[in-house]
């Protein structure tokens, strides 16, 4: 049900027409830079109201015969909406494209890469908290950072700048876009078949992400077992 929470608008209208995947790779690809730009949150509301649309427009089109005006506007509604593939897709290649373009940077940065993130408090403060970890826990966590707050940009920036092989680095950056991505378009689509296309049903998704985020974090940020004393 398109349901408008008092608010005049509904996420079928906020994400409807093509601009949306125009919108989710913007944000994607910049958030590298700008880590308080809202894409996970665009990515999960954008998958809430493709699920949610495409469910409607599936039960509206079983009741045609009866009213015949609700399984058309259904089926107008599905045709404007985010499909689940497509914003997936979207997801995941700017998200690695976003790293790639910040690895390229910090490496021909050098020097003048450094002082730019020293001006950055957040960035300093969570090359600080990760730095260590990420170079004791290896490519794997380049999965895990992507989740936690400014942990995209730590490590794709970080691997820059300390030059580490892009063929060390790609392959897990494309793993993690593909994860995160995978993850964010599912907790959307699970919010719209259970709660419908209606703001909590985005809320909630939304919620899941950041607590995943906090997880990421809380478990990279965790000190590393001290090395059993030997017999």
């Amino acid at each position: 049900m398109n349901v408008l929470d008092g608010t005049g608008w509904s996420l079928q209208s906020l994400t409807a027409g093509p601009w949306i995947y125009a919108a989710v790779t913007t944000s994607i690809l910049l958030d590298v830079f700008l880590p308080v730009l809202p894409s996970g949150i665009l990515v999960v509301t954008a998958a809430t109201a493709a699920s949610a649309t495409a469910a409607g427009a599936l039960g509206t089109a079983g009741t045609t015969g009866i009213t015949g005006t609700a399984g058309a506007a259904g089926a107008e509604a599905a045709a404007y909406a985010p499909a689940l593939l497509p914003l997936l897709v979207c997801a995941a290649t700017a998200s690695m494209l976003g790293d790639l373009a910040a690895y390229h940077l910090a490496r021909r940065g050098g020097t003048r890469f450094g002082h730019a993130v020293a001006r950055s408090r957040r960035l300093t403060a969570a090359q600080e908290r990760l730095g260590e970890t990420l170079a004791r826990g290896g490519g794997l966590l380049v999965v895990l950072a992507r989740f936690a707050p400014a942990g995209r940009s730590v490590v794709s920036l970080g691997a820059g700048a300390t030059g580490r092989r892009l063929r060390d680095f790609l392959p897990y950056s494309a793993l993690a876009a593909v994860v995160w991505a995978t993850y964010g378009v599912g907790l959307g689509w699970l919010g719209g078949r259970w709660l419908g296309a209606t703001w909590l049903g985005a809320c909630v998704p939304v919620l899941a992400l950041f607590l995943a985020g906090s997880l990421a974090a809380y478990v990279i940020r965790r000190p590393a077992a001290a090395p059993a004393p030997a017999s």
